[in-house]
């Protein structure tokens, strides 16, 4: 089986690494990394092509326009889920990982989604999005099972 895992920089990227390091050597892994993260493809310890995306929203942007990046990143989205020939999806929060998840969904690839330990009360814009596409969705605390309800309670794996 071969896993698409989204790195979306600093603790996306250590909690999905820490996942990588939990499933084990058991699976083939690719990776997507944000083009400007040039820290993430340097952690990675189980080797697998990475993959560059662009970034599809920028801290204070207008809600428009990060819906626009995300209209026009499902082009890049399907080139890169095609290439990737990934059987399951797995991602954690960054916004860049919603066009991948939405075109993987409609091209027949598992999702598994890990909504981030940082959120305890609300919802994260990436969670709300993949909750209504996931196969899987996991929470971290408790208390996010009153936000998704057919979510999964895991715990922290960080």
């Amino acid at each position: 089986m071969r896993i698409l895992i989204i790195l979306g920089g600093g603790g996306h990227t250590t909690q999905m690494l820490r996942l990588t390091e939990l499933i084990g050597k058991k699976y083939d892994y690719e990776y997507v990394i944000e083009k400007s993260d040039k820290i993430s493809d340097k952690k990675i310890k189980f080797k697998g092509r990475v993959f560059r995306f662009k970034k599809t929203r920028n801290i204070g942007e207008s809600i428009f326009l990060s819906i626009l990046k995300q209209i026009i990143a499902l082009i890049p989205a399907t080139k890169l889920v095609i290439k990737s020939k990934a059987d399951v999806i797995i991602a954690s929060g960054p916004n860049f990982a919603i066009p991948i998840i939405f075109i993987g969904k409609l091209l027949g690839k598992k999702i598994i989604f890990i909504e981030s330990w940082s959120r305890i009360y609300t919802r994260s814009s990436s969670g709300k999005f993949a909750y209504k596409l996931a196969d899987l969705f996991f929470v971290q605390w408790p208390e996010m099972k009153k936000i998704y309800p057919k979510a999964v309670y895991a715990g922290r794996f960080m």
